[in-house]
């Protein structure tokens, strides 16, 4: 047996292990079945997902809304933005962590909320939550009770997520109930005030019901199907005194979801949130809505440093964690990725998808000449013109 079948053997014994490191240096990453191990890359998983879900609970998840601009509007804005890379720099170690709300993280990737994973499976969001913890990775949900599995001794970092409550006592109510979760932080949606008009879910006369239960085996008539223009609040109450309702009620960071203009960013400083989330809800709300990486750098302005920005949005490959963090992001967040892997293999797709975006984070950051990420500066980076 030579050389290189014997690592391959014992890279096929380290199933689920951590990561294994050969003599001369190569790391191989954790090894899972076959199948597992098929995808590459990122945007791999989704057509695998497609193959094994209804056509329904697939098109809830890929699609955005009307148009799609925006949807497509974030990846094509991170193909339009270049990175300028240092050469002749030690990065013989390259240190991918960062400290956000207090905390250290060894990756700045985290878990976004994302609706309807019972499409996908059931209970699918206490399986991707054991999937982020196993990979020690912050998972954002709402309503799901993941705290049970930290009663069960799994170490998991989880934020709530809520789109907002109407009244002040209900807001207060659910902060405490979050602290007294273990939840380490809350994360407000702002962007929902209404149901949006996704022209995917008004064709297929989706019943919004189906995101609990998923689609059923039968083909009974929807009970609740989707109307194109239907008119459906959600939070439309939500104003700058609303997001400070958690805050007296509760210790935990409050963080803001749905910026993207630069007022509103620097609104998020002035009434106290401890961190905000560039984001335009995965194109799944306003069409027409401005690209992630495009609002960033003006968002970041805008606080000047005083809370930590964040941003989700078309994350698919290591490099755009890089650009990213390079015009100012803290941390980054991800959703129809990790849910893509959690329908094409369960837990360990989740867990699959978060390691082969770490791996990619690491070397781009190594190939842009930055042994940390602290060095990552805005002039790293270049947009073409549209």
């Amino acid at each position: 047996m030579n050389r290189r079948s014997a690592l391959r053997n014992l890279v096929s014994l380290a199933a689920a292990s951590p990561l294994i490191a050969a003599p001369d240096g190569t790391v191989y990453p954790t090894s899972y079945a076959k199948e597992v191990m098929g995808p590459i890359n990122l945007h791999e998983f989704e057509p695998i997902a497609r193959q094994k879900l209804h056509k329904l609970a697939y098109d809830f998840i890929a699609g955005g809304v009307e148009d799609e601009q925006t949807l497509r509007g974030n990846r094509e804005a991170l193909e339009r933005t270049f990175l300028v890379p240092r050469v002749m720099t030690d990065v013989t170690q390259v240190d991918t962590s960062v400290e956000l709300l207090g905390k250290k993280m060894d990756w700045p990737i985290i878990l976004a909320p994302t609706g309807g994973k019972n499409l996908v499976i059931r209970d699918g969001d206490m399986i991707a939550a054991r999937g982020a913890a196993a990979v020690n990775c912050t998972y954002c949900v709402a309503g799901a009770p993941v705290d049970k599995l930290v009663d069960e001794g799994i170490k998991l970092d989880f934020w709530r997520n809520t789109i907002g409550s109407s009244t002040k006592s209900a807001a207060q109510s659910y902060a405490r109930r979050c602290e007294d979760d273990g939840a380490s932080a809350i994360l407000v949606t702002v962007d929902n005030q209404y149901q949006s008009n996704r022209d995917r879910n008004n064709r297929n006369r989706f019943d919004y019901g189906y995101m609990s239960t998923g689609v059923p085996d039968s083909e009974r008539a929807p009970r609740a199907p989707a109307v194109a223009a239907m008119w459906q609040p959600h939070t439309p109450n939500m104003t700058w005194e609303v997001m400070t309702w958690p805050k007296g009620a509760a210790k935990l960071p409050v963080i803001i979801k749905g910026v993207l203009h630069p007022e509103d960013a620097a609104l998020c400083v002035q009434h106290g949130a401890d961190a905000l989330v560039v984001s335009n809800h995965g194109g799944r709300q306003l069409d027409g809505a401005l690209p992630t990486i495009v609002a960033l750098p003006d968002c970041v302005q805008a606080v000047g440093g005083k809370i930590p920005v964040l941003m989700d949005g078309g994350i698919r490959r290591g490099n755009d964690v890089v650009k990213a963090l390079a015009l100012g992001a803290s941390a980054i967040l991800i959703g129809r990725p990790y849910v893509w892997g959690l329908a094409s293999f369960g837990q360990v797709g989740v867990q699959r998808v978060v390691e082969l975006l770490r791996a990619e984070l690491k070397l781009a950051l190594a190939l842009a000449g930055q042994s940390s990420l602290k060095s990552l500066n805005p002039a790293m980076v270049k947009r073409l013109n549209w």
